[in-house]
């Protein structure tokens, strides 16, 4: 399932450099970390969320859970909820789970944690399981508008370190 036209387009559209990436068919934020061997604070997980007064997309570093408590603090609401995936799936059209990270392509507004900044590039899920674009995380931030703020908490993960040559002694 590459990445769906619409997104190309959008992207596209943008004129901000982006990288497609293939890879195997994966479902989580982690498991693209793992599969390209990057760290995952390098990679972006796409949350949908529904607050009080709308619905919203959130970015966080794959390394990190969404601290809802911070995200409503942010977000100046009451309540925040996760978002069924059927329901996502139904309201933005797209393949239950293969959300993309690109809140103005779904109208939506889009909320990025700041500790995504400590990172020069980004690998974000692209509307597929097989493909994701990799950009310049303050490309992104920019193109997108993207509300700023510190929303996670640690989750305690590591995988994906980048392989290089083991040193022997």
């Amino acid at each position: 399932m590459p990445i769906p036209a619409k997104v190309k387009a959008y992207l596209k559209k943008a004129k901000k450099p982006f990288e497609e990436i293939t890879h195997k068919t994966v479902f989580t934020a982690y498991d693209i970390a793992q599969t390209l061997k990057r760290n995952l604070k390098e990679v972006g997980k796409t949350l949908l969320v529904k607050t009080d007064k709308a619905y919203v997309l959130v970015v966080v570093p794959a390394s990190h859970r969404l601290d809802f408590a911070k995200l409503k603090k942010a977000l100046k609401v009451k309540k925040v909820e996760m978002v069924p995936e059927k329901v996502m799936a139904k309201m933005l059209k797209v393949k239950a789970g293969a959300l993309t990270a690109f809140g103005k392509l779904h109208k939506l507004p889009l909320v990025v944690d700041r500790s995504l900044l400590k990172t020069k590039d980004v690998i974000l899920q692209a509307g597929s399981f097989t493909d994701s674009v990799r950009m310049k995380v303050k490309d992104f931030v920019k193109m997108e508008e993207a509300l700023m703020a510190g929303i996670v908490e640690a989750a305690g993960m590591k995988v994906g370190k980048s392989k290089g040559k083991k040193k022997t002694k």
